[in-house]
């Protein structure tokens, strides 16, 4: 969708979002029918893309369906997963579908229309620098919109009290391997450019899959399912001691509710430290049903003798990597409870190891003498995701999936995108514009807990007497 003709308003905006992906996206949402809200998104790409190249067919995101931009914050949203599909006239297939956990490539599908519906989203905006204006109280945002027909682009500045951050994260790729991914020609991507390179990768003779969690378990599957039996000349490796399972169950769920969030945001800064670390089952394992998929179709091709051209490690690191003359990778491997050290040699090499958070000191550069930090230098953020800065700056500035060090597993979690878009706006415009619950989990964190957030039982109702 392209982007409409606009102005720069005389005042300033109320807000100014920096980013479109799922988080701001939501915060659009959300902010959209609080008409006093002056509001403008900017995103640099010419649309908006989830995570386009791990949209593999079959594959689904690890939140119900109901923990789409809006629900869990406003069920009565336009902008609701249920009112997408309503529109497409697709309410009841999905009725009879019986999915809680929807394909990744629809959950994009339906962000892609409420981003083409919302006004005040700019893509094609690239956000080069922002600053504090002392002398009139606001922020001053630069940006430059870029031309898609050959044009030059166009440099702009806008003005506004609040900014919330939303920029996302970037692919996370070891540093013993990152020369051969900037190497050109040479066969390494990182999965999150795996569906642009899939049908290369098919054509290797030998494909290694680095990284053990949800990610290196769907490139594994995706290319078992397209490697022809006996023949499969896969090797999928990963640090962790297993390829281990995410925690799912109900209580366990229950670490990804507001009520854990404020919890883990109230302990000491070195134990939030050790706890991230901790919990990577939380948040980094693999679905049990992709493990399933996994293991059946490795045992279907045993059905005739055999086993297949597979092997799986966990446990292992690549400590250094090169490329060969014949143009295959070496990887030089330590297995991490036995000592040993071995070599790999293989055609490709796909790296499912995550992602990081995306660095915030380029584009906040213009703000470092403002920004107040903890004890590691990252920015110390309140418990309304908005960061700590200089008394003398009025305007407040906003983080989404910035704050795992402050916030915990949830930071990072599509199930409290909506809770945390209308925390932000409630902060924001000082009214509670979303009512929120007080509380959210059976279990109880800690021994102190404020009475406030602990409501009384529900009391059984007044029958209404029927009238004769």
């Amino acid at each position: 969708m392209t982007n409409p003709p606009h102005h720069e308003p005389d005042t300033p905006r109320d807000l100014v979002g920096i980013g479109i992906g799922p988080c701001n996206l939501s915060l659009a949402a959300l902010a959209h029918p609080l008409a006093e809200l002056d509001a403008v998104f900017y995103e640099q790409r010419p649309r908006f893309d989830w995570h386009p190249g791990l949209l593999i067919e079959g594959a689904t995101i690890q939140v119900p369906f109901l923990a789409d931009l809006v629900t869990l914050a406003d069920p009565t949203s336009p902008w609701s997963f249920p009112n997408y599909l309503k529109t497409h006239e697709r309410l009841f297939p999905f009725y009879f579908a019986e999915r809680f956990h929807i394909q990744r490539a629809e959950y994009d599908a339906y962000c892609r229309w409420v981003s083409q519906h919302l006004p005040g989203l700019r893509f094609h905006h690239q956000v080069d620098a922002v600053h504090w204006n002392p002398e009139h109280d606001v922020f001053e945002v630069d940006y430059t919109r870029l031309d898609t027909q050959g044009g030059t682009p166009a440099l702009g500045r806008t003005h506004t009290r609040n900014i919330v951050l939303g920029i996302g994260t970037t692919p996370r790729v070891p540093d013993a391997l990152r020369p051969l991914v900037e190497a050109p020609g040479v066969p390494v991507i990182h999965a999150a450019d795996y569906l642009d390179h899939r049908a290369t990768l098919l054509t290797a003779g030998h494909i290694t899959v680095v990284g053990s969690g949800q990610s290196g378990a769907e490139v594994f599957l995706d290319l078992l399912r397209h490697r022809p039996t006996g023949h499969e000349k896969l090797h999928w490796i990963g640090r962790t001691e297993a390829f281990a399972p995410m925690e799912y169950s109900k209580l366990g769920l229950e670490h990804f509710t507001p009520d854990y969030t404020r919890y883990f945001h109230a302990l000491a800064e070195p134990v939030r430290d050790r706890l991230t670390t901790a919990q990577w089952q939380l948040h980094k394992g693999i679905d049990a049903n992709t493990l399933a998929a996994i293991h059946d179709e490795l045992y279907l091709r045993t059905l005739n003798g055999g086993w297949p051209d597979a092997v799986l490690t966990p446990g292992v690191r690549v400590r250094t990597a090169g490329r060969l003359a014949a143009g295959q990778v070496e990887l030089h491997l330590e297995h991490l409870q036995q000592g040993a050290r071995s070599r790999l040699t293989t055609d490709a090499v796909v790296l499912a190891t995550g992602y990081r958070e995306r660095p915030l000191g380029h584009l906040l550069a213009g703000l470092d003498p403002y920004l107040r930090r903890d004890s590691s230098e990252r920015p110390r953020i309140g418990e309304d995701h908005r960061l700590v800065l200089d008394s003398s700056v009025t305007g407040s500035l906003y983080v989404q999936n910035a704050e795992l060090h402050t916030h915990g597993v949830g930071a990072p979690d599509l199930g409290l995108t909506a809770w945390r878009s209308a925390t932000i706006l409630n902060s924001l415009t000082g009214k509670e514009q979303y009512p929120l619950p007080t509380r959210t989990a059976f279990t109880t964190f800690g021994l102190q807990q404020p009475a406030a957030r602990m409501p009384h039982a529900r009391q059984a109702g007044q029958l209404t007497p029927l009238v004769e």
